[in-house]
């Protein structure tokens, strides 16, 4: 599953974005990939590992819900929650 938000906090400043990516690792585990910054830009990474598909897609809901409060919008959704 892939998620993409942008927010744009002000005119003067730049587009922001965040992107959540679902993957399964090679050892049967799941990562949860989040890239964040400013579009045109390189962004930050960061990983999280979970040993179980649920874990993972509850950590993703839960950084896509606080990027929302934030004022992020949703661009586009790439994939579906498989299990819940």
């Amino acid at each position: 599953m892939r998620i993409y938000m942008q927010l744009r906090e002000a005119d003067a400043q730049p587009l922001r974005y965040c992107q959540l990516q679902l993957e399964p690792d090679l050892l049967g585990g799941w990562m949860l990939i989040r890239e964040v910054g400013n579009v045109g830009s390189a962004g930050r990474v960061k990983k999280e590992f979970y040993g179980e598909p649920v874990e993972a897609e509850r950590a993703l809901i839960e950084q896509r819900d606080a990027q929302l409060k934030r004022g992020f919008q949703v661009v586009f959704v790439q994939g579906q929650v498989a299990h819940r």
